[in-house]
């Protein structure tokens, strides 16, 4: 099929478009994350196994129980992929969308909590090249 197509870049206000929805989104994916941790420590306490040696498929087979809680968050991470944004994180609530800042192709950088986007960082770092978008980028307007 040859190479992979390119991916849409966002403006920073179609970006922003989508925060009241990412908010819904990874307010729930939070939620679910914190029954997911605590099932994991139980499931750890239990066995006497550190908790980063506990694999999901570990988890489901001693509780199956948690099968709608594993699914609900694979969904909600589709729901963002669904709009074009990049899932990078439950415990930082990270969603990056590909963007061109100041001419380079780099990574409009929202974190759950914030009401807009005023960072980004390069295509090949992650959150702690995070820098605040430069003065061209931002509208001149207040939203």
């Amino acid at each position: 099929m040859g190479k992979e197509s390119t991916p849409h870049l966002f403006s920073l206000e179609e970006a922003n478009a989508l925060i009241p929805k990412l908010e819904l989104i990874m307010e729930r994916m939070q939620r679910r994350g914190i029954e997911l941790r605590e099932a994991i420590e139980a499931l750890a306490r239990e066995g006497g196994a550190p908790m980063l040696n506990i694999e999901v498929s570990d988890l489901l087979e001693r509780r199956p129980e948690l099968q709608s809680l594993v699914e609900e968050l694979e969904q909600l991470i589709h729901d963002i992929e669904e709009c074009g944004g990049q899932f990078k994180g439950l415990e930082l609530g990270l969603v990056d969308f590909p963007s061109e800042i100041d001419g380079q192709i780099g990574l409009l950088c929202w974190q759950y909590g914030e009401k807009e986007i005023t960072h980004w960082h390069p295509l090949e770092s992650g959150f702690d090249a995070r820098q605040p978008l430069p003065k061209t980028a931002r509208p001149r307007y207040l939203q």
